[in-house]
């Protein structure tokens, strides 16, 4: 059946792109992943999803009209956090930094006092090095998000976070049940990852060691840029070890509940998706349509951001007719 938004007419805003609505495979059998099993079609409806990541300079446009402020400036609960000290409760987020061979696992993040979207490695390190600010890159996605920040923004930007359906058929461009949004065959010139042996040491064969600003990599095959690397991004399902969304006929939303069995005493974790600046193959190897992980809600990173999608509720309507 020819879609409703056929050809002459786009119902997309200019940032987004229309996505097109269809059967596709969401996960993977074979990718030696527990959590990105079984591999299971699912029937999408066609949805706008924004081009590219939220950048810094659209993040400040929403605190500039809103006054709102993030979970990482805020400073932690008393009453959830009793047992910390006054100065172990300010405001703050993780920080990734390069360890050296030997460290223990997860070591390379860190707890940073001050660090949030307006200051990604915390005030201290801007002094030392000036431009680990956002003064000048208003154009790289924001980071430091928090679960409910992204959907302050969403509710504000009138858009919603995808789930993880939506995310996985956008992000494949077309190319059902290839490994990558490209193909099968991984490149380094293709997205913002890790080369070299992560955590020690980056080779930069693809041009950054860090974060790049959005769309300085190819776009998929629907016209959308950094859905593998760059940041992970957020999605507004509810994490579960494996696929269930045999009995969801169309539009899969995941379950109404969450657990991670690495993470067993977290609670209330979302699925991110896409992989990061910081997955390499040694680690992670994350950077592909159906990899999928946790993340609590509570709690920004520098390797997190997010995009947003729009429904189109007639063509939706017209679709099930």
């Amino acid at each position: 059946m020819t879609p409703a938004f056929a050809t002459s007419v786009n119902p997309c805003p200019p940032e987004m792109a229309m996505i097109p609505g269809g059967i596709f495979t969401m996960g993977s059998d074979n990718s030696g992943f527990i959590e990105e099993l079984p591999a299971q079609e699912v029937k999408i409806n066609s949805f706008c999803i924004d081009k590219y990541e939220v950048t810094n300079s659209q993040f400040a446009e929403f605190v500039k009209a809103t006054g709102y402020v993030t979970v990482a400036e805020r400073p932690l609960s008393k009453e959830l956090f009793p047992e910390l000290s006054d100065e172990q409760r300010l405001p703050g987020s993780l920080v990734f930094a390069i360890v050296q061979p030997g460290a223990k696992q997860l070591s390379w993040w860190h707890w940073q006092t001050g660090a949030n979207w307006r200051h990604p490695f915390g005030r201290k390190s801007e002094l030392a090095q000036p431009t680990a600010g956002i003064a000048h890159q208003d154009n790289y996605p924001v980071v430091h998000i928090a679960y409910e920040d992204a959907v302050a923004y969403a509710q504000w930007a009138g858009k919603s976070l995808p789930t993880e359906a939506q995310w996985e058929h956008a992000a494949r461009g077309g190319l059902n049940g290839a490994t990558y949004d490209w193909g099968d065959q991984y490149s380094e010139k293709k997205a913002n990852t890790w080369q070299g042996i992560f955590p020690f040491f980056n080779t930069k064969k693809d041009g950054y060691t860090g974060i790049a600003p959005v769309g300085s990599f190819p776009p998929n095959g629907y016209g959308l840029y950094d859905m593998t690397g760059n940041v992970w991004e957020l999605t507004s399902d509810w994490f579960m070890p494996v696929h269930n969304h045999k009995n969801h006929s169309i539009n899969p939303t995941g379950t109404e509940q969450s657990f991670d069995p690495n993470k067993p005493t977290e609670k209330a974790l979302h699925v991110i998706k896409g992989g990061s600046y910081l997955c390499a193959p040694n680690y992670c190897s994350r950077f592909r349509p159906a990899a999928r992980e946790s993340q609590a809600p509570d709690t920004g990173t520098t390797h997190i951001g997010f995009r947003l999608v729009k429904n189109l509720t007639i063509e939706r309507m017209k679709n099930e007719v």
